[in-house]
C-alpha cells in the first residue's frame, strides 16, 4: 500500500522500460509481484521435498513435514470440493482447479504485505481468468453434447410461449456468469485494500499531531489490526468462492442441468 491517495495503491507502475520498435516488454509492479508469487509458491514445494530420492530426484517424505501438510491439506480441500461439487469425471479437472486455487490464493496474500501490489484487485485480471475459464467450459460441453448444450437456455417441460420468454433471460444469465465472477473477485479485494488505506493515513494523521490528541491513534490502529484480519479471511474466502462457481459451471456443462 502507497503512502498518497487509497487509489494509487493499485495503479500499474513500470519499473523497467524495455520497448522493442511498437512493442513493450516493460518490467512492471504487476508482473514483479506475478514472479514473486511464482518463486514463494516453487520454494514452498521445495521445502517440503526431501532431499534427494534413488532417482537422485527431489521428492516427498512419507512422513510430512510441516510444508507438505500445509500442501496436501490445500490438495484435499480441492479434491474434496471437486468431488462434492463436479458428479461426472471430477478427476480430470483436478489439475486445472489447483492450479486456479492456488494461483488467486497466492495473488491475494501477497497483496496483504505493505507496499505490495494485489494483481488480484485489477478487472484486466480477474477477467482474464473468468473469461477463459468460461470459454473452456464451454467448448468442453459443445465437445461433450453439441447442438444438445443449448438445453441450458430453456428449462425442462416449458410452453412455447413461455420458452419466449425465459430463452433470453436464461441467455442473458448465462452470458453474465463470467463478468460476475470476475467483478466479484476484483471488487471485494479493491475495497478491503481501499478501506485499509483509509485507516492507514488517518492513522498516521493523528500521530502527527503534536498535542496529547495524537495518542487517538491508537484507536484506529486497533481497528486495523482487526480489519487486516478481516482481509485475511476476504482473501481465503474469495480464492474458495471463486474455485466454487467455476466447478459449478464445469458440473453444469457436464450434465447440462
Amino acid at each position: 500500500m502507497l503512502i498518497l491517495s487509497p487509489l494509487e495503491q493499485f495503479q500499474i507502475v513500470s519499473l523497467f522500460s524495455i520497448k522493442l520498435g511498437k512493442l513493450d516488454f516493460s518490467i512492471t509492479n504487476a508482473l514483479l509481484i506475478s514472479i514473486i508469487t511464482l518463486i514463494c509458491f516453487s520454494s514452498i514445494i521445495y521445502l517440503s521435498s526431501s532431499s534427494k530420492n534413488l532417482t537422485n530426484k527431489p521428492s516427498f517424505f512419507f512422513v510430512p513435514n510441516p510444508w507438505q501438510i500445509l500442501i496436501e491439506s490445500v490438495y484435499e480441500l480441492i479434491t474434496q470440493l471437486i468431488s462434492d461439487l463436479i458428479s461426472v469425471r471430477s478427476e480430470r479437472y483436478f489439475p486445472f482447479i489447483s492450479v486456479l486455487f492456488t494461483y488467486i490464493l497466492f495473488h491475494n496474500l501477497i497483496g496483504l504485505i505493505p507496499y505490495s501490489f494485489t494483481t488480484t484487485s485489477h478487472l484486466v485480471i480477474t477477467f482474464t481468468l473468468s473469461f477463459s475459464t468460461f470459454i473452456g467450459i464451454n467448448i468442453i460441453c459443445f465437445k461433450k453434447h453439441n447442438i444438445h448444450m443449448f438445453s441450458l437456455f430453456l428449462p425442462a417441460n416449458t410452453t412455447f410461449f413461455l420458452a419466449i420468454l425465459l430463452v433470453p433471460i436464461e441467455f442473458i444469465s448465462y452470458i453474465s456468469k463470467p463478468i460476475s465472477l470476475g467483478v466479484r473477485l476484483f471488487i471485494n479485494l479493491m475495497a478491503g485494500h481501499s478501506l485499509l488505506k483509509v485507516i492507514v493515513g488517518f492513522s498516521w494523521s493523528m500521530v502527527l499531531l503534536e498535542s496529547f490528541q495524537s495518542l487517538g491513534f491508537i484507536i484506529p490502529l486497533f481497528i486495523l489490526v482487526l480489519l487486516m484480519g478481516l482481509e485475511l479471511g476476504v482473501a481465503l474466502i474469495q480464492t474458495y468462492v471463486f474455485v466454487t462457481l467455476v466447478c459449478i459451471y464445469l458440473n453444469e456443462g457436464e450434465i447440462l442441468h
